[in-house]
Order: structure tokens, then C-alpha cells, then sequence
């Protein structure tokens, strides 16, 4: 982050008592606590929205959730001298969750469960506009994606070892990508409507570890980007998708954690379907293949094998977890 970026202070009425870069961002100490300034590269108008949810939640007394500040003009962007646009939050001193400590996870889902029910806002939903978030018309575009794929691979004379390798495990995933795209569809043929469930409902949209911080009152809550409309399992998945990997599925560890969850926020039979499709989607093949497709071909990195390779040692462990805890 450049002086320039460090000038965007200057807009706002606080006083800067020193500075620390972060992650892609710049923090700042001030005299009323740490801030941090990062770029910002979406519409104007989510951040309207943005401001609003998080006021919201803070109100219904979830606290430890960041803040939006507004410059001296008002305005939630500021720009440097090349126009690049950025954001100034409120930020909180700790670490980030450590998703190999199963007990700080539980407590982190239980602020999950709280921030889910603080983040309840009809209101503030219909002012969003547009329809809420179709798990169904996602996996349908991720399908064609996959099908498209396949024919290239197929049609491709000269294949790479790793092209090879991905085409020899492709059709596995492919089906069931397909398998589940076709549940999906059934359970809507019979009036289980997903967005109705999820109307009002806002999530985080990027509940991972990074933005879970642990800190001396509690966990709080950062980067609302990605913020959307939608059933909140989809944080719930998110955060449990990341621990289970590490952890070889655990059953046990994946129950625990939703025990945990549903201390504060019951999951509905709806919910605990939506669970079940978002894990038993091949997501991590579809994002291997994505990855592969949508960059040069001419030099492949060995990661991408890698990923291949650890993701079919785990199907059987998480074969394994989807029978014995979401079916």
C-alpha cells in the first residue's frame, strides 16, 4: 500500500497515531481505536446496503462486527489521486480463529448462530432488490461450465499429464455434480423453495477462519464484502467445509460443531437439506477445473495435481461423513 493510499486518512476526521500494514490493507491506531483502509473494487451502492446491515446487527446486539465510516463529504468511498477507490472500517485487535482448536470453533459458531439471527432484516432485504441467492441456478451454471470443460479436454490433441489425469477422474465428479443438480430440482418440484426459506435472511458471504477474529471479549466478525441474501447455512458450510478438511470429515467434530450452532439458532429440516447438497457438490473439483480452464495452459502448476490428488484421498472420508451425518 502506497503514501498515496496512506493520504486517504487524511479524509476523515480522526487522528492518526501510527500505523501497520496488514493483509492487502493498512491499519491505523487512532485515538478512538485501530481502523484499517482497504481497496475497494465493487458498486457504490452494496456499500449503501453494507453500512446498513452492520448498524443493523450492531443494534440487534451483536457487537463485534466491523463498521463502516463515512469521510468528511459523507461519502463510504474515497478516492486517491489515480481515482482508485477505497474504504475505511473500524477494526478489533486479535488473531484469527485457529481451526485446529475444535473448541474455539464451536465458540465460533455460536457467535456465527447469534450474528445469524442479528442479521434477520426484512426490511433491509427488500431494499436489496433482486431475487435471493438459487443454490439450484448455481450448480446448474457450474454444470455447464463442467460440460464445456469436458469437451475441451476430450477434443484436445496433445494432453498434459495433469490434463490426462484430470480427464481419467473427470466423469466421476462430473455425475455427481449432475446427481445433485437433479435433487435440487426435485425437491423445488415438490414445494421446497429454498429462496422462500432464506427471504429476510441475510449471510456473511465469506465465513472462513480469516475472518473470524478472536479477541478478548469474544469473537468478532470482519470483511462483510460478499455479503448476500441467502440461507445462512451457506456460513455454516463454509466455515465447516475448511475445519472438516483438515480434520479427515470428522463425524465427530462435524457434529459437535453444529451442536454448537444450534445452541443459538435451530437448523430448520430445510436448512439441514441445503447442508446436505452444498457438501455433497463436488464444489473443490468444480473450483480445480475452473482454476485450470480460466488460466494459461502453456505452463501448468504442480499444485493443481496436488489438489486433485488430496481431494480423491478424502471423497471416501467425506463419503463417509455425508451418510453418517446429513443423510
Amino acid at each position: 500500500m502506497n503514501d498515496r493510499a496512506v493520504s486517504i486518512f487524511e479524509n476523515y476526521d480522526v487522528k492518526i497515531l501510527g500505523t501497520a500494514k496488514g493483509r492487502g490493507a493498512l491499519l491505523a491506531e487512532t485515538e478512538q481505536g485501530w481502523l484499517i483502509l482497504k481497496e475497494y473494487r465493487g458498486p457504490e451502492a452494496r456499500l449503501e446496503i453494507q453500512e446498513k446491515l452492520l448498524l443493523a446487527v450492531r443494534d440487534a446486539g451483536f457487537t463485534g462486527v466491523e463498521q463502516l465510516l463515512r469521510n468528511k463529504e459523507g461519502e463510504l468511498l474515497s478516492r486517491d489521486q489515480d481515482r482508485t477507490a477505497y474504504i475505511v472500517k473500524t477494526w478489533f485487535e486479535g488473531r484469527e480463529c485457529n481451526l485446529r482448536d475444535v473448541k474455539e470453533c464451536q465458540n465460533a459458531v455460536r457467535a456465527l448462530g447469534r450474528l445469524h439471527l442479528a442479521m434477520e432484516q426484512p426490511q433491509l432485504a427488500a431494499q436489496y432488490g433482486g431475487h435471493p441467492f438459487s443454490l439450484e441456478k448455481e450448480y446448474a451454471r457450474h454444470n455447464r461450465e463442467l460440460k464445456k470443460v469436458r469437451r475441451y479436454l476430450r477434443e484436445k490433441g496433445r494432453k498434459s499429464d495433469f490434463e490426462r489425469f484430470l480427464l481419467h477422474h473427470y466423469d466421476r465428479f462430473y455425475e455427481k455434480a449432475l446427481e445433485t443438480e437433479e435433487q435440487l430440482k426435485t425437491e423445488a418440484g415438490n414445494g421446497a423453495d429454498a429462496a422462500d426459506d432464506a427471504r429476510g435472511c441475510f449471510c456473511h458471504g465469506d465465513f472462513q477462519h480469516h475472518n473470524l477474529l478472536c479477541c478478548r471479549d469474544g469473537f468478532a466478525v470482519i470483511n462483510f464484502e460478499k455479503y448476500l441474501p441467502d440461507n445462512p447455512v451457506r456460513d455454516l458450510y463454509l466455515f465447516l467445509r475448511k475445519l472438516l478438511e483438515k480434520n479427515a470429515w470428522s463425524s465427530s467434530i462435524a457434529l459437535s460443531i453444529m451442536t454448537a450452532y444450534e445452541t443459538q439458532r435451530t437448523l430448520s429440516d430445510q436448512d439441514r437439506k441445503q447442508l446436505y447438497y452444498r457438501f455433497a457438490y463436488p464444489e473443490k473439483f468444480w473450483k480445480i477445473v475452473n482454476f485450470y480452464y480460466n488460466s494459461g495452459k502453456a505452463w501448468i502448476p504442480g499444485r493443481n495435481r496436488e489438489k486433485l490428488e488430496n481431494l480423491l484421498r478424502q471423497e471416501p472420508e467425506k463419503k463417509a461423513f455425508l451418510d453418517s451425518v446429513l443423510k
